[in-house]
């Protein structure tokens, strides 16, 4: 590891606006047939009282990253409360040095996997969920993150009319929303299959992530849908072409850490 990513690390235990887990057993335990057992955070249902100066209306950026999307909307939305959501400490130090240094009273960032999610936070305690660039999971669905399994996730702590959003590069994860959508019944705000060209005004158009202004240099389209995830009874999957639509799948390159480019396709 890297004298870069050993200050960050370091760094990034100063900081009162960033939660670590520590480790994954302070989230996981196992039953006497090793079945996962996920154990609450102590912040779980307590965000608004123990973290934020205000309660407000708490709004999850799932995939984070830098923390770039979150700030930027909660400069734009100050009635919200944001937290911004990455397993990445070298990504999440850059979001956490900027809320912390200029004391933003409605930013927040949580270190932990998106799978281990629903140990942090209470039923109802928020009331949007944010998915930027998501990586679309071509062959494995259940790792989607708009997928059934990540849905039931998101109802164990979205309020009633929650929104998710949905913003990408990636066709193949917008229509495999879409149709996740559909088969569950769930009621589709919004979509987008070329959200400039459609042309609009808002965070949604305003607000762009770093990877969002590079796809959008080599000319993709960004994508964007929100929904709402009421239903009743369990989230069934869809009749999705997962074969036609990673054929239809545009490659893109993004920044490896050694600063090349490197090419995405099929992955």
């Amino acid at each position: 590891m890297g004298h870069g990513k050993l200050r960050k690390f370091a760094e990034n235990e100063t900081f009162s606006c960033l939660v670590q887990q520590a480790g994954d057993d302070t989230i996981v335990s196992k039953d006497e047939k090793g079945r996962l057992i996920l154990k609450d955070h102590p912040l779980k249902g307590k965000w608004n009282g123990e973290m934020f100066k205000k309660a407000q209306p708490i709004v999850l950026e799932l995939g984070c990253g830098r923390g770039e999307y979150t700030i930027d909307l909660s400069r734009r939305e100050p009635e919200n409360n944001y937290i911004g959501v990455d397993i990445k400490g070298a990504r999440l130090w850059k979001g956490a040095k900027y809320a912390h240094e200029n004391n933003l009273p409605n930013v927040a960032f949580l270190r932990t996997r998106i799978e281990f999610i629903e140990s942090f936070f209470s039923e109802g305690e928020v009331s949007q969920i944010w998915l930027t660039f998501s990586d679309p999971q071509l062959k494995k669905e259940n790792n989607r993150l708009t997928s059934p399994v990540f849905l039931e996730r998101y109802r164990k702590f979205l309020s009633k009319g929650g929104v998710v959003h949905l913003k990408t590069d990636s066709m193949f994860l917008h229509q495999y929303t879409k149709a996740v959508c559909k088969a569950n019944s769930l009621n589709i705000l919004s979509s987008y299959e070329d959200l400039y060209a459609e042309g609009g005004e808002g965070p949604v158009w305003e607000v762009k992530t770093f990877y969002e202004r590079m796809f959008l240099k080599q000319g993709l389209p960004i994508t964007y849908l929100s929904f709402t995830i009421d239903h009743e009874g369990p989230y069934v999957k869809p009749d999705f072409d997962d074969k036609y639509w990673r054929e239809r799948e545009a490659p893109r390159t993004t920044n490896a850490h050694d600063g090349s480019l490197r090419m995405h396709s099929d992955e």
